[in-house]
């Protein structure tokens, strides 16, 4: 397990959870969470392939991303 591994679930815990508690719960909303979820995916394996400014990159933009989805309403 790397810190790659933990800060990656926990983004996508916390997008899923405001997911739930702050959206009105719409199919279209939840699928375009679906590429933040993805960027984090694949954020976990470039920084496990010590790949740390990519990765970290990737995350900010898939929590800029989230953010930017779940306030629009």
């Amino acid at each position: 397990m790397t810190a790659f591994d933990f800060v990656t679930v926990g983004c996508f815990l916390v997008m899923a959870g405001a997911f739930f508690a702050l959206t009105n719960k719409e199919p279209r909303k939840l699928l375009q969470l679906v590429l933040a979820a993805a960027a984090f995916a694949i954020a976990d394996q470039l920084g496990n392939a010590d790949y740390v400014l990519l990765a970290s990159l990737l995350i900010l933009a898939g929590v800029g991303y989230s953010v930017a989805v779940i306030r629009r309403d």
